[in-house]
């Protein structure tokens, strides 16, 4: 399929690590498999909070894939991203050199950062006074230091730097990244989303907003988007980092080319500050909008990564924008696995 404008754009490499797995294989084996990365809380104790179950990375070395010194200074996130990042190249093939890299750009989003920083340095100050706080605090906090670090890692001086928009993040941070190179601003970007937000404010605060599972019995099932019974999402953590190119650049250096991005649509309910749009109105322009730049028509559409937040109403407005896009086609395309024994939200 050929871009009407501008360069058509591949991905030449990914670059994963989740509550899965610490690579894209490991995790991909595990979702083959039907395991669940849910379980309650590792990194504190949540005794005490109503929700008590996460997705978190586990068993994770940091100085064993990074620098030792340069990972003490790196939030989690941060180190995600850099794991993450070095899979993605490695896969992909992808050399940085004095005659590319300023058209190699990073895009990596954030929608917290470095929470536990803030979390740590309040205590310090609190506790130590000012004068304990760590110069390293703000760079360690910053949501832009995941792109920051990976392009003086690397030495990428194209476009660098953050997106922060909730949950769209990471897809943000893709589809600007695929825009970048499709209207000539680079060859190569480095893109995705990082997160490393179980900590406990962030968990009470999404406890106090009614918006997380609070099934503590069963875990594994405690996410069930578009379930009759769902009660709300489970938080997680990690990252996943694609390596986007420029066809003809990729195909001239003979880098594997595992999918094609053909188009990107963004948009806003500009409806409410947590409960979205009651027919999924935004939603539906953006998969309006991208169906559209890439010419495609709902019929050639195989498969809906779903938002699927679990939530009473996010459901609702989401299966609904599904519906207003894809017609009957909607009910054939597959979104999110159904968890066993459940029963679906509309």
């Amino acid at each position: 399929m050929k871009m009407v404008n501008g360069s058509r754009v591949v991905v030449t490499g990914t670059g994963a690590i989740t509550s899965l797995g610490h690579t894209t294989r490991e995790t991909w084996e595990a979702v083959k498999a039907g395991r669940s990365g849910v379980r309650r809380v590792q990194a504190f104790d949540p005794s005490g909070m109503p929700s008590q179950v996460a997705s978190e990375v586990v068993d994770f070395k940091p100085e064993a894939r990074l620098d030792r010194k340069e990972a003490r200074r790196m939030s989690r996130f941060v180190q995600f991203a850099m794991v993450a990042t070095r899979e993605a190249l490695e896969g992909s093939g992808l050399q940085i050199t004095e005659a590319n890299r300023d058209q190699v750009g990073v895009i990596v989003g954030s929608a917290i950062g470095g929470l536990e920083q803030i979390e740590e340095a309040l205590t310090v100050l609190k506790e130590r006074g000012p004068s304990r706080i760590s110069p390293f605090t703000v760079p360690m906090m910053i949501a832009d230091m995941g792109a920051g670090m990976i392009s003086i890692a690397i030495g990428a001086r194209g476009p660098n730097y953050c997106t922060v928009s909730a949950c769209s993040s990471g897809a943000h941070a893709i589809g600007e990244a695929f825009e970048t190179i499709r209207r000539g601003d680079a060859t190569a970007m480095i893109a995705g989303g990082s997160e490393a937000c179980v900590t406990p404010l962030a968990l009470a605060a999404f406890c106090a907003s009614r918006a997380v599972s609070t099934r503590q019995v069963e875990p594994q099932l405690a996410s069930r988007p578009f379930d009759l019974e769902r009660d709300g999402f489970v938080m997680g953590e990690g990252a996943g980092i694609l390596i986007l190119e420029q066809l003809d650049a990729a195909r001239k250096r003979g880098a594997p080319i595992i999918a094609e991005i053909v188009g990107y649509g963004a948009t806003a309910d500009a409806s409410h500050i947590t409960a979205p749009d009651p027919v999924g109105a935004g939603a539906a322009q953006a998969m309006k909008r991208t169906l559209a730049k890439a010419r495609v028509v709902p019929e050639d559409v195989s498969y809906i990564n779903a938002h699927g937040t679990a939530t009473q109403l996010g459901d609702v407005a989401e299966t609904l924008a599904f519906k207003d896009i894809f017609g009957e086609a909607a009910y054939r395309i597959p979104t999110h696995h159904q968890p066993r024994a459940s029963r679906p939200a509309m």
